[in-house]
C-alpha cells in the first residue's frame, strides 16, 4: 500500500521539497557548483527554514544509498522521483551531488545572497499566500466567478482569516519592494498563478499596490482615472 502522509514526510518530506525545486529547471548541478534550482532552494530555505537543510541532506543521502527495491516498488511504499531529465543510471550520482552541496553549505555557512526569485518553486516558496491569492482568485475562471477584479479581492478579504489577509498584505509590500521592471512584475504574477490581466488602466505593479491598500482598509475603493498606471 502507498505510504501514509506521516511516513512519507518522515522519510521523504524535505527530499520532495528539493526535487520540487527542479520543476521546469535542468538538473545541471556539478560537483563544483550547484545549479540554479538548488541555489534557489538554498536561498529560500536558509532564509525561512534553515533547520530543514540538514534534514534534506540526510534524506537525499539515505535515498541514494538505499534506493527502493522491487518489493517496495511493487507495494508502492516509496518516493518516486519525477523525471528531471537525467538517465536513470545517473540519478544516484546526482542525489549524492545535491547532498554534498547541502552539507558544504551548512558546514561552511555559505548562503546564497538575497535575490529576486529565479524559479517557479522559489516564487511560491517566497510568496506562498500571494500564490494562493492569485492562483485561487485570479485564474482563467475569474471572469465567470466574479463581476470584476474588485469583487474577487473583496471575496478573498471576507472569506479568509484576517491573519492570512495581513500576511498577504505583507507579501504584496515585499514584492513591490523588489522594485522590478514592469515586465518582471508581469512575469512574477504569472509565475504566482495569475491568469488574467490586471484591470485597465493599471499596470501589474500599480494593481498590486492598489490591492495592498484595499486589503488594509475595508472602505478603500478602486480609483477610476483612465490612462494611468497609478492608483488614485
Amino acid at each position: 500500500m502507498p505510504l501514509s502522509p506521516l511516513e512519507h514526510d518522515r522519510r521523504y518530506g524535505e527530499l520532495d521539497q528539493v526535487i520540487r525545486a527542479y520543476a521546469g529547471q535542468p538538473a545541471d548541478d556539478t560537483p563544483d557548483k550547484p545549479g540554479q534550482a538548488l541555489t534557489a532552494y538554498l536561498r529560500q530555505t536558509w532564509h525561512s527554514r534553515p533547520w530543514a537543510l540538514a534534514v534534506a541532506e540526510r534524506q537525499l543521502r539515505d535515498y541514494a544509498e538505499n534506493p527502493p527495491g522491487r518489493l517496495r516498488q511493487r507495494l508502492g511504499e516509496f518516493y518516486a522521483i519525477p523525471d528531471v531529465g537525467l538517465p536513470q543510471n545517473e540519478i544516484q550520482r546526482w542525489l549524492y551531488c545535491l547532498a554534498d552541496h547541502l552539507k558544504h553549505s551548512i558546514e561552511e555557512g555559505e548562503v546564497p545572497p538575497p535575490a529576486t526569485p529565479f524559479t517557479h518553486w522559489e516564487w511560491h516558496a517566497r510568496f506562498p499566500e500571494l500564490g494562493q491569492f492569485l492562483g485561487g482568485w485570479f485564474s482563467q475562471d475569474m471572469p465567470d466567478e466574479f463581476d470584476d477584479h474588485d469583487a474577487a479581492v473583496e471575496d478573498y478579504r471576507t472569506s479568509n482569516d484576517p491573519h492570512l489577509v495581513a500576511r498577504l498584505v505583507g507579501e504584496l509590500h515585499e514584492l513591490l519592494a523588489l522594485d522590478l521592471d514592469e515586465s518582471d512584475y508581469a512575469l512574477a504574477v504569472a509565475e504566482l498563478g495569475m491568469e488574467v490581466d490586471p484591470p485597465a488602466p493599471y499596470s501589474p505593479s500599480a494593481w498590486l499596490a492598489l490591492v495592498a491598500d484595499r486589503l488594509t482598509g475595508p472602505q478603500a475603493q478602486y480609483g477610476s482615472r483612465a490612462g494611468t498606471d497609478e492608483p488614485t
